[in-house]
């Protein structure tokens, strides 16, 4: 890719930008961020590891959103950050509008740039996003599957003691408390979960994926986690900048597939150039489709509240 633009250059975005500089995705990297300093800051030091780690990105920072101009993709972190005992849901009335208005900036100056939203909540933010930025909604992707899928996939190798990079944990729903893990379709090695794993055990792993983020606030206190989604964003960036057709979970705008339209939630997806370029339909069972409608229902009753604030 020729350029990335960051907006939000708080601890995710720097997470998120160290891995995208490391990994020379791009020519230029662009972190743009409402703090004066901050964002040239974390740049420079970013732009400082050149000559340790051998990569050539051009790492910039700035406080202006006309740094987005000419960006093939977008990357919005910027929000309100939670604090210990708030969930997701306690942030969107800070973050929607906030997101709406940097969206519609993309939008008009870099309309052909691919959208991934990050700050929380994102399955509803991301929603916001695409109704705001008038892009097409094969590029306004959500992060959190991705992240939510990596959590449950460390939390079975931690109950295996198996490897981490045999785990195949496919997520759907929603973020957070919303999120429906899926046991019987997570593999070690193509081989079922509960091969491995006792039902006790299995449903520790879901139980633990569902709190990731809680599980990290509460430990921290005084911020949430950034590393992981930091990664999973580089993860999700580097599958479209190589177009490299992943199969991976992410909040995608629904028009029908498992039953729901006009809602934004984790499905599996196949990611590549221009974005999601397939939503792959699985065949719940009774249990996994209850889930995806209760998911649905949380995620509609905090759509339909931003409605009626509007």
């Amino acid at each position: 890719m020729d350029k990335i633009a960051l907006v939000g250059a708080g601890r995710v975005g720097e997470a998120a930008a160290a891995v995208l500089a490391q990994k020379d995705i791009a020519r230029e990297l662009v972190l743009i961020g409402t703090r004066p300093g901050v964002a040239r800051g974390t740049a420079l030091d970013l732009a400082e590891w050149a000559p340790l780690f051998g990569f050539d990105t051009r790492v910039q920072g700035s406080t202006e959103l006309d740094g987005l101009a000419g960006a093939d993709l977008v990357v919005v972190s910027a929000g309100r950050p939670r604090k210990p005992g708030m969930s997701r849901s306690d942030v969107l009335d800070a973050n929607a509008p906030l997101v709406a208005g940097i969206a519609a900036r993309v939008g008009r100056i870099a309309p052909e740039a691919a959208l991934i939203a990050v700050a929380n909540p994102v399955d509803i933010l991301t929603h916001v996003a695409w109704r705001a930025s008038g892009l097409p909604r094969e590029r306004v992707i959500g992060l959190s599957g991705t992240l939510d899928a990596a959590r449950m996939a460390g939390f079975v190798a931690e109950e295996s003691g198996l490897s981490h990079q045999d785990v195949r944990a496919p997520v759907v729903g929603g973020h957070g408390d919303n999120v429906a893990p899926w046991p019987c379709y997570t593999t070690i090695s193509g081989i079922p979960l509960n091969a491995f794993l006792t039902q006790a055990a299995i449903d520790r792993v879901v139980a633990r994926t569902r709190q990731g983020g809680a599980e990290i606030l509460a430990l921290k206190q005084t911020s949430s986690a950034h590393a992981a989604p930091g990664a999973a964003v580089s993860a999700m960036v580097d599958a479209i900048a190589h177009d490299r057709k992943r199969l991976l979970p992410c909040v995608a705008i629904l028009v029908g597939e498992y039953g729901q339209r006009d809602v934004a939630m984790d499905v599996p997806v196949i990611l590549g150039r221009t974005g999601i370029e397939r939503i792959i339909a699985l065949d719940p069972g009774p249990d996994e489709a209850e889930q995806v409608r209760q998911s649905a229902a949380a995620i509609r009753r905090d759509l339909d509240r931003l409605r009626v604030a509007a």
